[in-house]
């Protein structure tokens, strides 16, 4: 298993969900990504993309402006 991170700061959505959709692609079953992110509206968005793609979310994390959002790789 490993862990990466995308910097989707300063991206609106849709951004942040693709370029999370375009990392996990290159990943392997049980891996995590975090994606750090500035657009409050990802916080409902990944977590959605997520569950409708067999993904799970683990933690999310606010700091200030920043949100960290973990996606462990499913099917």
């Amino acid at each position: 298993m490993s862990k990466q991170t995308l910097d989707a700061r300063k991206m609106l959505c849709p951004l942040p969900v693709i370029k999370a959709q375009n990392q996990i692609k290159q990943m392997s079953h049980g891996d995590e990504l975090d994606v750090i992110c500035t657009d409050p509206g990802a916080l409902h968005d990944i977590p959605a993309w997520a569950r409708i793609n067999g993904h799970e979310v683990i933690a999310t994390q606010q700091n200030d402006d920043e949100l960290i959002i973990t996606v462990r790789v499913g099917a």
